[in-house]
């Protein structure tokens, strides 16, 4: 047999593992509310290339590949345990099980690690929680796949309803097929089907109800069986307190914006602050896809090595707000064409860190220019630090962060010498560290962080609206603080 003929047959042999796995996870999903995830990565509803590729992605961070062979037995030890709703990685279960030195069978290792999700321990499945979405723009639309994907399990969230402003002939029908194909993040992974009798969408199996205002102090969610439901507006319209209190309808719980919010209205970066939501808060903010790519790692930097002053360059995706082609618009430079140019425009994501990161005492400006492209963004983070360090200690420490640190799931790592900002489109982080990029000259540091401005911010906006619902479940092993 040839080398090549090695290769192949082992490639098959992976294949039948990852196709075995399909199954197991489905099942843990759907009937344990147990979604499994692979160094942060969800598996649930992935197919086997997928499983494949996303194993092999363990490289860029861990620096060797994570086989199936190596997963597969944590994953049938999952099997054998009286789980509650969890999240579970098995690629943490793989790497701290390959250091641990007890001599305990993965069986007996997998046990310990997750026992905060088995028998007396674990949480009751709790009742799905309504959520509205104000708007159904660029944001809107990707967040309500987002929350189709997860109603998989019955539970958790469920999309009741959209609202927007009533358009010309085959509303529903052109806003279904809106939601169906989009031209950047490719086809919906499933079925939708339009009910215009009775004003619903179905996207597999979920009916929304598509209600038509453009006025939110004249909808009574009640009406449509909507109760204590949270609303989340993608329309930017109201962005104080007074005026997003006109959400605060009958069927209403709570408001969350996908905007930076103004005045005393909390803006929230998840894995930053979302502790810090108050229970009898009614209303708040995500923030902006820019805050939320730069203060997950400026937190990170600053908790290691102190950061005295820093600055922000975004180089940003053209937006909604800018002109196709030369028009009048009432911001300056907006006006011209937008795939045409590079803008230079303002940013507040600097003047936001010190909302979302009050701890931090030390100045941040910013500023952002638009460019040609139609996703994914990049932010030049430049910090000053409080000690002098060196480029191979701040890589190695951002890789730990991204792999085992509380903000796992906000800050991705990759080592790719050849990245591209198409790469990074659909990715479900806050931000990316570019290590081919990166900086470091005694106490400066340049950080070069990809964000997907779109898709990654929506998963921001999505793990916010959990915590806030109750819904967030806790992830094994737990991650190091």
């Amino acid at each position: 047999m040839t080398v090549n003929d090695d290769s192949f047959t082992n490639w098959m042999h992976r294949e039948e593992i990852a196709e075995s796995m399909i199954p197991i996870i489905g099942k843990l999903h759907r009937e344990q509310d147990v979604n499994v995830l692979l160094h942060s990565r969800s598996l649930v509803n992935k197919s086997v290339v997928s499983i494949l590729k996303t194993h092999r992605f363990a490289r860029q961070i861990a620096g060797e590949e994570l086989s199936v062979t190596e997963t597969m037995p944590f994953l049938k030890a999952l099997t054998t345990l009286d789980l509650g709703p969890s999240q579970i990685d098995i690629g943490m279960l793989a790497a701290t099980y390959r250091a641990d030195g007890r001599g305990l069978s993965v069986e007996e290792f997998t046990a310990q690690a997750v026992a905060g999700a088995t028998g007396d321990n674990k949480i009751e499945r709790r009742a799905s929680r309504d959520v509205v979405l104000y708007g159904f723009g660029r944001i809107g639309r990707l967040i309500a796949r987002l929350l189709i994907e997860k109603a998989g399990s019955g539970n958790g969230l469920r999309l009741r309803a959209i609202v927007v402003r009533k358009g010309s002939g085959q509303d529903i029908v052109k806003r279904a097929s809106l939601l169906r194909r989009d031209s950047i993040h490719g086809q919906f992974q499933g079925t939708i089907t339009v009910d215009e009798a009775n004003s619903k969408i179905i996207a597999n199996g979920n009916e929304i109800r598509v209600i038509y205002s453009d006025d939110p102090t004249t909808v009574d969610y009640t009406a449509y069986g909507i109760k204590d439901a949270i609303l989340i507006d993608n329309t930017g319209r109201w962005r104080d307190r007074e005026g997003l209190s006109q959400h605060l309808q009958p069927g209403i719980g709570k408001v969350v914006l996908t905007a930076p919010g103004k005045g005393d209205v909390p803006n929230i970066v998840h894995g930053v602050n979302h502790d810090t939501v108050k229970p009898d808060e009614r209303i708040l903010s995500c923030a902006s896809c820019t805050t939320n790519a730069i203060v997950p790692p400026l937190k990170a930097m600053a908790d290691e090595y102190g950061v005295l002053r820093g600055n922000v360059e975004t180089v940003h995706s053209y937006t909604n707000d800018q002109n196709l082609l030369d028009n009048y618009h009432g911001s300056d430079r907006r006006g011209r064409s937008a795939a045409l140019n590079m803008v230079i425009t303002e940013t507040g994501a600097a003047s936001a860190v010190a909302k979302a990161l009050p701890e931090l005492k030390a100045p941040i400006t910013g500023s952002s220019i638009r460019v040609p492209v139609p996703d994914v963004s990049i932010a030049i983070l430049s910090l000053r630090l409080e000690r002098e360090t060196t480029r191979e200690e701040v890589l190695d420490y951002l890789r730990n962060v991204s792999l085992a640190s509380p903000l796992k799931r906000q800050i991705d790592f990759i080592s790719a010498p050849d990245a591209v900002s198409s790469d990074f489109i659909g990715s479900r982080h806050a931000s990316i560290v570019d290590a081919g990029a990166t900086k470091v000259d005694g106490d400066n540091a340049i950080l070069y962080l990809w964000y997907d401005n779109e898709f990654g911010y929506s998963c921001q906006v999505i793990r916010v609206v959990q915590h806030v619902s109750g819904v967030e479940y806790p992830t094994y092993p737990a991650p190091a603080v």
